[in-house]
Parts: C-alpha cells; sequence; structure tokens
C-alpha cells in the first residue's frame, strides 16, 4: 500500500506548473505552501491518482479537512479503490469513513447507467440507503404513473408519461423521535430525472450524452441526509424525490400545453427541456404540505447556472436573506465552493406567456438572459410563507463531464457534507 504524507516544506528541482508531487523510499509526498491548502491537496491527490495506485495510506500529520480534499481527488470515475486515513481520534476516523460512504453511494448512483437506474429504481436505491442507516426511524411511501395525477401531481407525471418507465414520487420521512405528532423541521426536494432527452425540445448528442447525471439532485440530498443521520440528526426531515425521465413518444409533453397545478397555478409549456422545474413544483407543494419550517431544492436546472459559475460553484437562490446566509455558512464551514445568484420577487414574472399564469421557460435558447434567476423565481411561486425559510440549490457543480485537474470523470457529490451540517444547525 503506498504512503502519502503531506508537508509544507518546498520540493526540489523544478516541477513547474501545479502542486509538487514527490517520491522517496517512504512513499510520496505532497508540498503545499500552507496547512489546508485543500484546492492543492485535491490536485495532487489526481496526479497520484493518474500513476495508477489502487490502495493508499495516509501517513503523518494530516487534518481532517486535508484528509477528505486527498478522497475527493483520489476517487475514480470507476472501479474500487482503498484509502486508509492518517492516524486521528476515533470520532474523526469514523466521521469520515461515514462521509467517504455516503459521498461514495451518491457518486455510484449519478454516474450509473441510465438504463440501469430508471425513475423507480433511484427511488427504492434512495430509500434503502436512507433506512438502512436508521431504520427503527424512516418510514416512506412511493406514488407512481397514473396514481400521480390522482393525487393531482401533474408536473412530475407530465415530464415522465413518454417513458415506458412510469414518473414516481418517493416520500421519506425520517422521525428520530417516533412520535407520529413531531413536526417536521426540514423538507427536502430533489430533481431525480434519471435520464434527460430534452423532450421534443431535443438536446443535441453533445448535450445529451451526460444526462443521466440529470438526478443529481436527487442523489446529493439523500446523501446529505445519510450522512446528517450518522452524525446523530435528530431533527424531523422529510426527503421528497420526483423521479422520471424525459424522453418521447406519442404521448410526451408537448410545446404549447398548459398544465394546472394543485395551487391554482396554470403552466404554458415553451420548453420541454425545461423540465426540472415542473416536477420540482410538485415536491415543493408536497413539502409545503409537510408543514416544514425549512424547505431546500436541489437539482442539476440550468445551463446557466453552469455558464455563470464555470461548473465551479453550486448556486444558492433564495428570497429570505438569512436563509441564504445560513446556507452559505454551513458551505464555508465544510470548505464546499457555495456562489450566491440574485433573486428577487420580480423574477417570478420572467417567464409570461398570453395564455396561463406563467410559462415554464422563455421562448428563446438556454432560457434567455438571467435564465437561472428565472427558474428560481419559477420555483418560488410554489413554496409557502413568501420564501421563508425556503431555498433552492442549482447544482452547477454536481458532475465532471470529462475530468479536470481536481476531479475524475463524473459525480463529484460537491455540497453533500454542507446540506448535512445545514440540516443540523441549532440556529436554523
Amino acid at each position: 500500500m503506498m504512503q502519502v504524507f503531506l508537508t509544507t516544506q518546498p520540493a526540489s528541482g523544478d516541477w513547474g506548473e501545479g502542486t509538487p508531487v514527490s517520491h522517496d523510499a517512504l512513499g510520496m509526498r505532497i508540498h503545499v505552501p500552507a496547512r489546508e491548502a485543500l484546492q492543492q491537496i485535491q490536485q495532487a491527490a489526481r496526479k497520484i491518482a493518474g500513476l495508477g495506485p489502487k490502495a493508499i495510506q495516509l501517513a503523518g500529520d494530516w487534518l481532517a479537512s486535508e484528509q477528505w480534499a486527498f478522497a475527493q481527488g483520489f476517487m475514480p470515475s470507476r472501479g474500487e479503490v482503498t484509502l486508509r486515513w492518517a492516524e486521528a481520534d476515533e470520532a474523526t476516523l469514523l466521521d469520515l469513513e461515514h462521509r467517504l460512504y455516503c459521498a461514495n453511494w451518491v457518486r455510484q448512483q449519478t454516474n450509473a447507467s441510465p438504463e440501469a437506474l430508471g425513475p423507480q429504481e433511484l427511488a427504492l436505491e434512495a430509500a434503502t440507503f436512507v433506512a438502512g442507516l436508521a431504520p427503527e426511524a424512516v418510514s416512506y411511501r412511493l406514488i407512481k404513473g397514473d396514481a400521480l395525477l390522482e393525487a393531482g401531481w401533474v408536473g412530475l407525471h407530465a415530464v415522465g408519461r413518454a417513458s415506458y418507465r412510469e414518473p414516481v414520487l418517493l416520500e421519506l420521512d425520517y422521525n428520530p423521535s417516533r412520535d407520529g405528532k413531531a413536526p417536521v423541521d426540514v423538507a427536502l426536494v430533489g430533481k431525480g430525472i434519471t435520464f434527460d432527452s430534452g423532450g421534443l425540445s431535443l438536446k443535441s448528442s453533445e448535450g445529451m450524452v451526460t444526462m443521466k447525471s440529470d438526478m443529481g439532485g436527487a442523489a446529493l440530498l439523500a446523501g446529505a441526509l445519510g450522512y446528517a443521520i450518522t452524525r446523530g440528526l435528530s431533527r424531523r426531515v422529510r426527503l421528497i424525490l420526483c423521479c422520471a425521465e424525459n424522453l418521447l413518444n406519442d404521448k410526451a409533453l408537448k410545446l404549447g400545453e398548459i398544465l394546472h397545478y394543485r395551487n391554482g397555478l396554470s403552466v404554458e409549456i415553451v420548453n420541454t427541456d425545461a423540465e426540472g422545474r415542473l416536477i420540482l413544483a410538485d415536491g415543493l407543494q408536497l413539502a409545503a404540505d409537510s408543514g416544514a419550517a425549512r424547505i431546500l431544492d436541489a437539482a442539476t436546472l440550468t445551463g446557466a447556472a453552469y455558464n455563470a459559475l464555470g461548473g465551479n460553484y453550486q448556486a444558492v437562490f433564495a428570497l429570505d436573506a438569512a436563509a441564504s446566509q445560513a446556507m452559505l455558512q454551513s458551505a464555508a464551514a465544510c470548505h464546499e465552493p457555495f456562489w450566491p445568484l440574485p433573486l428577487a420577487p420580480w423574477h417570478q414574472q420572467m417567464c409570461p406567456s398570453y395564455y396561463a399564469d406563467t410559462a415554464n421557460s422563455r421562448p428563446i435558447k438556454g432560457g434567455g438572459p438571467g435564465g437561472a434567476s428565472n427558474a428560481a423565481g419559477f420555483l418560488s411561486r410554489f413554496v409557502p410563507h413568501g420564501g421563508a425559510g425556503w431555498v433552492h440549490l442549482d447544482l452547477a457543480a454536481a458532475f465532471c463531464d470529462n475530468g479536470n485537474a481536481q476531479w475524475a470523470a463524473g459525480a463529484t457529490a460537491v455540497g453533500m457534507t454542507s446540506v448535512a451540517h445545514w440540516l443540523a444547525r441549532p440556529d436554523c
């Protein structure tokens, strides 16, 4: 097993650009300018992973945050590797193990073949994963197919009706007190589009090839809840995953169609590739029904957020400044890259329709200027109390298409730790 040490001593010789990694009789050494140089450590881990080792022992003096940064860079797109942590107290080692277990679950689901992981498979995988961590505190139900229409969940049904695999709504209840009258503290709503062709607004092959990852929001929130449970989460949480495939056949959602939601809003479809917000609208209404004081949704929602943040940050939107600040503080505490983008009440009016209360986008490529904020404005129509306590995450950094200096190709699980931290915040 290859040993890897961390040092702030400079490397000898000319190493060119990037974080120097040297080798001696004991193993590999990562040379960083200062402690908690986390980006440099992650980049060095990618270099070491490129050499092909399948087993690594971190040795010497490492902080927990530094070990986690190495783990993120070392994890592969496929196959298994072994990572043993450096010496630390038992609580730290156990927490790192739990975090890696949950993050790897998020990666595995998000990277899975879209034919292997359909809507029902995703819902059941998430339910099994969370229930396995707290079997006596978890219950769940699935609503699928035409039963969604009977329950009034028109957005999820409309998006998923063109696939032979039925759309599925997962409602999972984590209730550690086991008191049926205990209030729901948080509702988590995840976008679970297991494959997105764009529907009649068909994507190009280039834009479609990684669309197995369009369920990254659902996976991230299930992973975050699981990780929070391993850390002793004592609050009641409702996990709502909206799972479907966005495909084409003679039943596919049409442009010009109008959906009538349970809250009375009518929505004209002007882009079937803006489907995520249609299914989240159902999930957010169900979250409101739970009476949760805080609501968080997460979705790989818009290319506009990716264009704004370059795939390096998760975008944060909120009408409630305190709610936004709480999420950003959790991200900072967990050393994860989150960034706020603008959202105001007038964004609700940025997708006008002649025939309905609103359209689901604008009939312009990518939704036009401000597309990520306009999408968040659409979602804000479906949250209670004027958006108090609600946060929307547009996951621009959820997936790395081709691999880079920090990440192997595929899912990153960035944000899982921050959401778990946010779930347990005593001041929220």
